[in-house]
């Protein structure tokens, strides 16, 4: 709890005090800074310098140059690694395999770095001749190197890229360059060889495959044959059948035939509405078209003529106009006699054309049968047709496949999905141990520690701690007021008592009478808000009294009975409740976690030991306005804590004196001692503090007459309490004790 020990609002931490210890004691860092060089140099170069040299792989599709142009055209581009890719190479890299075959390439077991165990020692072979270790040799040379090799190799992927790089580190320059471009090698001719195995594996799975599919194709197509021929499905072109063809073929000369009899009949019906309304057939197209009307028309027209000639010079009774006239009425009876025969013509037309259209329909309806018929045949040959197609598909896909891993077999056909962008180079310096920096390093850290070193103790041993203005401020105040001579109000008897030195502003407050906190638990006729009058500030003195019942005897009663809480009465007031407060301070040299609890009416306590008379305490816990950890504070002449009176309403307070209680059991637990200060309190007021348990009542009487003693003694008896300790000695700690604490 760091509000728990003294309060640390008096001091600052003093920089240049800290940055001129170092400087004191420069000698001491300097000799530390260069004995941890030293070491650290020392350490470095006894290491075995290692190398280490790196060759980066560039991880891409690679395809034959003869191949590229027809995979493309086919849609079989094969797509770049991915992520998952790269990190499977990674690992491919670092495969037990490619270690062994990069190991028996370099003949790697040779060498005593790689194979520490070629040359076991005497123990080793002990062991193993004890049946203790297996014999190393046993092993095959490249298992040997595998594990050796492992930890010094590393392999990584560049970050946000499809590069690998393989990075070895040896003793030996030479190896740390080779190494990685020999793995390197190696795994471009595992990758080309594992392709290569791919297409001779492909290429004799294949050739029984295609095989076998050529005969199901043949049988397939053989099927579909049959089937066609069985169900009359000649196929015509376009994807249709016989059937449906001439189905076709008839429909449109049916409705060509429908045409033509639809257009006799309207002609033939227009001919007959002239003939039957008695007008001139001449406006008929049919009648105009016909060469005999038209010759016939011509004869008309002559004859029509010379009448018209003859007329102008002959009588009507002429008989050549007779004959011309009768020849006349004969052509235009040929005329109409020739518009019959064309009427009937149209009619006959059309009687044809409707023989023609009922005979259509009959080998219509007579085909949509066979068409239905054929439809239903025509499923059977599509089902035959699909497995045929599918297998020739497949045959053909299997085929180019064929073709295409027939071509890769030869070596230089399948090239490695990676290639070398970076060849690993004998390296020059050393990778490890840097000498220089490790030296630095160990320089920096011999500074620092011994620096850390010289701070701590400069802190804990205080020096290193200054006041701040106000302390300062204080503590010229505090000088002042110790030459001052504090006296206490003489009593009828005028004696004079030994004074000494005010500690701090414990004396410069004004004292209350002497009463108890807990006399505030029944009503007073006093107000709230009144001044108290002062008293004499308190004297410590030489203690007179018997040494059993002085403050160190009851200190010792204390310890000895590992006493949790005891409750302090000091009818005497504020010369009582300074003896209880130099009883914790002797307890808390005793290495006790000790604490007083000040339910004094004065608040001499939290005056003689708390940095303020104005901190929080007691009464504030009770009315609710701080924490616990806010009202627990640090002597300031010693290792005890007190929690002060507090500034709250003493009245309001009280009423929670049940919680008090508990609050005096819960730090019951947390501190060997506990001291509840009471002053002048009543045995009435004590019983509610202990709600009736049996607990040491402490009764701090210095100068106290034996009739007093004795009536005190009878009333907490009568109360029930027996336990009871006197202690009749006054304080006399000077403030030099060595108890105290450096404020």
């Amino acid at each position: 709890m760091s509000g728990v020990h003294e309060s640390q609002q008096d001091v600052d931490i003093d920089l240049g005090g800290l940055f001129g210890a170092i400087w004191r004691n420069r000698m001491r860092v300097l000799l530390a800074t260069v004995a941890c060089a030293g070491i650290a140099f020392a350490g470095a170069s006894l290491i075995t310098p290692k190398y280490k040299s790196e060759a980066r792989l560039l991880i891409e599709t690679r395809e034959p140059a003869f191949t590229t142009g027809q995979d493309r055209a086919q849609g079989g581009e094969q797509p770049a690694f991915d992520e998952a890719g790269i990190a499977s190479q990674v690992q491919l890299l670092q495969s037990a395999d490619l270690i062994k075959q990069v190991a028996r390439n370099m003949k790697l077991y040779e060498l005593e770095e790689f194979d520490t165990t070629a040359k076991p020692s005497a123990v080793s072979d002990v062991l193993v001749l004890l049946g203790l270790r297996k014999n190393p040799l046993d092993l095959p040379p490249e298992e040997r190197v595998l594990k050796e090799f492992t930890e010094k190799l590393t392999v990584y992927q560049v970050e946000r890229s499809r590069v690998i790089a393989i990075e070895f580190a040896s003793k030996d320059p030479r190896l740390a360059a080779e190494i990685p471009n020999e793995m390197a090698k190696v795994y471009l001719s595992l990758q080309s060889g594992a392709k290569l195995d791919t297409n001779s594996e492909a290429t004799r799975w294949l050739e029984p495959e295609i095989a076998n599919l050529r005969e199901k194709v043949r049988e397939a197509e053989q099927k579909v044959a049959e089937y066609r021929s069985q169900s009359d499905l000649l196929p015509t072109g376009d994807n249709s059948t016989f059937a449906v063809r001439q189905l076709n073929d008839i429909s449109t000369e049916l409705a060509r035939v429908r045409g033509e009899r639809a257009n006799a009949e309207a002609r033939a019906e227009s001919v007959r509405a002239v003939l039957k309304s008695g007008g001139s057939p001449d406006t008929l197209s049919d009648v105009v078209g016909s060469q005999m009307i038209q010759r016939l028309k011509e004869s008309e027209a002559q004859i029509q003529g010379q009448i018209s000639d003859l007329s102008t010079s002959l009588l009507e009774g002429h008989p050549r106009l007779k004959g011309l006239r009768s020849q006349l009425s004969g052509i235009r009876t040929q005329i109409k006699a020739e518009t019959q025969k064309i009427l009937s013509s149209l009619e006959n037309e059309a009687k044809t054309a409707e023989l023609r259209e009922t005979q259509l329909t009959q080998q219509l309806n007579k085909l949509k049968a066979d068409t239905a018929r054929a439809g239903e045949d025509e499923v059977g040959l599509k089902a035959l047709e699909r497995e045929a197609a599918a297998q020739r598909q497949l045959l053909e896909t299997y085929l180019a496949r064929y073709r295409e891993a027939t071509s890769r077999t030869s070596n230089n056909a399948t090239p490695a999905d990676a290639r070398i962008i970076s060849a690993a180079v004998e390296p020059t310096e050393v990778s490890f141990p840097k000498v220089v920096p490790i030296t630095v390093v160990g320089g920096v850290a011999g500074f620092a520690l011994s620096s850390i070193i010289i701070l701590l103790a400069e802190l804990f041993s205080g020096r290193a701690l200054k006041p701040t203005a106000a302390a300062a401020a204080a503590t010229s105040r505090r000088r002042e007021e110790e030459e001052v001579v504090v006296e206490t109000p003489e009593p009828a008897e005028t004696v004079e008592e030994p004074v000494v030195h005010a500690d701090r502003e414990a004396f410069r407050e004004p004292v209350v009478p002497a009463r108890s906190l807990l006399s505030d638990m029944e009503p007073e006729d006093e107000d709230e808000g009144e001044e108290e009058p002062e008293v004499a500030e308190i004297a410590a003195v030489e203690a007179e009294d018997d040494e059993d019942y002085s403050i160190a005897a009851v200190a010792d009663y204390l310890v000895e009975n590992e006493i949790p809480v005891a409750i302090s009465v000091s009818p005497s007031g504020d010369r009582g409740s300074a003896a209880t407060v130099m009883l914790a301070r002797r307890i808390a040299q005793e290495n006790r976690k000790t604490l007083i609890i000040d339910l004094t009416g004065s608040a001499c306590p939290t005056r003689l030991m708390a940095q303020s008379q104005f901190l929080p305490g007691i009464t504030d816990l009770l009315v609710g306005d701080a924490a616990f950890g806010d009202i627990i504070h640090g002597d300031r002449l010693s290792d005890a804590h007190i929690i002060p009176r507090g500034n709250a309403n003493t009245r309001r307070a009280m009423r929670g004196i049940d919680r008090l209680a508990m609050v005096v059991d819960s730090l019951s637990d947390a501190y060997d001692t506990v001291i509840v200060e009471c002053g002048a309190a009543e045995v009435e007021g004590v019983r509610r503090l202990t709600r009736d348990q049996q607990m040491d009542i402490i009764l701090s009487l210095p100068g106290a007459d034996e009739d007093e003693v004795v009536d005190l003694l009878t009333a907490f008896g009568d109360a029930g309490y027996s336990e009871i300790v006197l202690m009749t000695g006054e304080a006399k700690e000077p403030p030099g004790h060595p108890g105290r604490r450096a404020a």
